[in-house]
């Protein structure tokens, strides 16, 4: 029997879970203002982390989006941080509206993780990807081809969850993490790589095709 996917991320139960009872605790006491906005809590932290299935484009050479959100940069830099040289950077910012599930742009094995702690600034500040907290996953791909993911605390998100290990084998579309209540998520792709989307366009992860890496066929 095919198992039944939970449109809920794990991550999210506690919270659900604690505002549901502060709202049934509040009725209990009769404090009728204290139990709706409980009852608004629990609603709004439900919908927060909601985990909708994608239909995910079977297409090796593409690079799927790895957030919900809108485009904010595409940029061709000088990285010395992740992949050391001339790279393609393609941020994405998620307001507290959008699916904060994270899934993984490219197949590929995770060949290291850095967690950096910093500071808070607003997610789609040019600040921020310099100097906010974020974690980093430097990939490879079956055919050679290096790139990052950096999931980059905002403004609101102060909790960043990556449940990759050093060592693993990903797909594209894959679930990997989330990030709590509004943030960015920044690719970090080869120079060469050709874009399919436009800054200020709404993306949505495990679906919109971002770009094409060159395979060099």
């Amino acid at each position: 029997m095919k198992k039944q996917h939970i449109p809920i991320a794990r991550e999210g139960y506690p919270f659900i879970l604690f505002c549901a009872f502060t709202a049934l605790l509040c009725a209990l006491l009769g404090l009728t203002v204290a139990a709706f906005t409980g009852l608004l809590m629990t609603t709004f932290v439900t919908w927060f982390f909601r985990d909708p299935s994608r239909v995910v484009p079977d297409d090796p050479e593409a690079v799927i989006c790895p957030a919900d959100g809108r485009v904010i940069r595409i940029k061709e830099i000088d990285d010395n941080r992740f992949l050391e040289g001339r790279a393609l950077k393609i941020s994405i910012f998620m307001n507290i509206f959008n699916v904060h599930v994270n899934r993984m742009p490219i197949s590929g094995r995770v060949e290291n993780i850095l967690f950096k702690p910093g500071k808070f600034y607003s997610a789609d500040n040019d600040k921020a990807g310099l100097h906010n907290e974020y974690c980093a996953l430097t990939m490879a791909t079956s055919s050679g081809i290096r790139y990052c993911v950096v999931q980059v605390a905002g403004l609101i998100a102060r909790r960043i969850v990556c449940r990759a290990e050093k060592g693993d084998t990903v797909t594209a579309g894959e679930r990997y993490g989330l990030i709590r209540f509004g943030s960015r998520v920044d690719l970090y792709l080869p120079s060469d790589t050709k874009v399919e989307v436009q800054l200020r366009q709404k993306v949505k992860s495990g679906e919109t095709i971002l770009a094409y890496l060159n395979s060099g066929k």
